[in-house]
């Protein structure tokens, strides 16, 4: 009687030295069993010792461990697709052969396929030595997730559990002609086809190895290979979706990941001739599937570069990129309620854009109008007992500003503002009432305004936070004002009847805060001091 097992695990090898050792042993080592194992190993001509490790674990697990032999065929695929042919278990899991799997791994997920009769299981992934691994799908476990509701698109590595009766039934195989990708048709066609789909995110199934030489096949392709399996990736699922939002959700993925890496930081160093291919190319893909609210969808930055390979302005392009990298984001254009990315382009009769690809719409960008804002000059302004702090403040937005200004605020801003170094505020956000006005002036370059007030300082004891705030398409944002190492006005005392102390000075995360305090309070302080440390010598003697 043939015992079927559970689950067949197919591992493409090609020259994975040493990585392929610790890989082979996260499987024969799985708490499913060998029993309910089986492991098919397919070496596709590999010259380092692959083949002969293949063979030592075949020869030692020769119950649960098939190795086939063959020429090389250039990618993952054809290798992949003989294994598929061979396997026999009621499951399939593809494993990369320098990755390797948690001890439970199979056994928690065939359990979970079996009870909530899954067709595809995706198990927890994370990234070792340097690795990225999108990781936004793992956030509970969930036994029926949508294709095109969920962050499924993000990740479409074949790194998954397949019922093998959904993957014969459709005859699923991996397009032997991609160099890079070709596990994505694969996976994007059997979670379309699949009745169930799950998460499993409580443990971690899957640990994908960045080589130290980075050799791994995805690093090394070129921008042309790249375009071109993106073109036959899209293609194929514009076959099994038609237009509309669902397939919308499945290109934002590729729009916003594959296409967008096509023009990043490393596009004006191509050739001249790669880098008017790499636009037409993604012209092309942009004529044919980038509907408007897939467009819209796009995050600003990644939308002008896509908008401009499109319309085949390359040096914009270059600009875009090149100046982005040297100066950081371009400012913000306000108009009538909406805010436009200055990128190169704007408004160029030439190139005919519209207006929306440089506009933001409904993007938080509170990191972008943090590195655009900085302190130009804080200095005192007393005239008698009344005191206030002169500032001048850069900020990286023009047009209508009129909303624009800066606020003495108490209390830390929240952790989740730390990292953007600024925050959208919730609707009816309730702030204070100004304590000053503010001129506004457009900087000489034109790239941004500067907001000039003299803001009162009250004599009570506080320490406030220097914050600019200002509506941006929509939205308000709170932007903490940086040092950036400029001199701070020096500490200053005022008032004759009830005399304050007024600093300012940088907190630890450089952020401008000016502290008042009543002299009289550090005098009360040194009092008690000078008492315990006679009364300490008195009883010495």
């Amino acid at each position: 009687m043939t015992i079927v097992p559970d689950v067949s695990v197919v591992v493409a090898v090609y020259n994975t030295m040493p990585y392929l050792t610790e890989c082979l042993n996260s499987l024969v080592g799985q708490s499913i069993g060998l029993d309910r194992l089986e492991v098919v190993a397919v070496d596709d001509g590999s010259t380092d010792e692959s083949s002969a490790e293949l063979d030592r674990f075949a020869e030692r697990y020769p119950g649960t461990v098939k190795v086939i032999h063959q020429a090389n065929s250039g990618g993952p695929a054809a290798p992949s697709n003989r294994a598929l042919d061979v396997a026999t278990g009621r499951f399939v899991y593809f494993v990369g052969s320098d990755d390797y799997l948690g001890k439970e791994a199979l056994e928690r997920m065939v359990s979970y396929a079996d009870e909530h009769g899954s067709d595809v299981v995706i198990g927890k992934m994370v990234g070792t030595n340097g690795r990225y691994v999108h990781q936004k799908l793992y956030a509970k476990n969930d036994p029926d997730i949508s294709l095109y509701d969920s962050s499924l698109p993000f990740t479409l590595a074949n790194t998954k559990l397949f019922r093998r009766e959904l993957v014969e039934k459709h005859h699923l195989r991996f397009p032997e002609d991609l160099p890079v990708g070709s596990d994505q048709p694969f996976t994007i066609e059997a979670c379309v086809r699949a009745g169930k789909i799950s998460v499993l995110s409580d443990y971690t199934f899957y640990y994908a190895v960045k080589r130290g030489d980075a050799s791994n096949i995805t690093y090394r392709a070129n921008h042309l290979a790249r375009l071109r399996c993106t073109a036959a990736i899209m293609k194929h699922v514009a076959s099994l979706v038609d237009a509309g939002p669902q397939r919308d959700a499945l290109f934002k993925r590729h729009f916003t990941w594959e296409l967008a890496k096509l023009v990043q930081d490393d596009f004006p160093a191509l050739e001249p001739e790669t880098r008017r291919e790499v636009c037409a190319g993604v012209a092309a893909l942009a004529d044919e599937y980038l509907s408007d609210a897939l467009r819209d969808s796009l995050d600003v930055k990644r939308r002008v570069r896509i908008c401009l390979a499109q319309a085949g302005a390359v040096d914009e392009l270059i600009r875009a990129i090149t100046e982005e990298a040297e100066n950081g984001a371009p400012s913000f254009h306000l108009e009538d309620g909406r805010a436009f990315a200055r990128y190169p382009g704007f408004r160029d009769q030439a190139l005919g854009l519209s207006d929306r690809c440089y506009e933001l719409v409904g993007e938080a960008v509170p990191g972008r109008l943090a590195k655009g804002t900085e302190l130009v000059s804080a200095e005192w302004d007393q005239t008698g007992d009344d005191l206030r702090l002169d500032l001048t403040v850069r900020i990286g937005v023009v047009g209508d500003t009129g909303s624009a200004a800066v606020r003495l605020m108490t209390g830390a801003m929240p952790k989740s503002a730390d990292k953007p170094g600024a925050r959208r505020l919730p609707p009816g956000n309730g702030l204070p009432a100004l304590e000053s006005e503010f001129t506004r002036r457009v900087t000489e370059d034109g790239q941004a305004t500067l907001l000039r007030g003299r803001i009162p300082i009250q004599p009570v004891k506080s320490k406030r936070g220097v914050r600019v705030y200002a509506d941006v398409a929509g939205s308000t944002y709170e932007i903490p004002v940086r040092t950036d190492g400029l001199p701070m006005p020096l500490a200053r005392r005022w008032g004759q009847t009830n005399p304050y102390r007024v600093s300012a000075s940088p907190n630890t995360k450089g952020r401008l805060v000016i502290t008042t305090a009543p002299l009289w309070e550090s005098k009360r302080g040194a009092v008690p001091r000078l008492r315990r440390m006679l009364s300490r010598l008195l009883k010495r003697k």
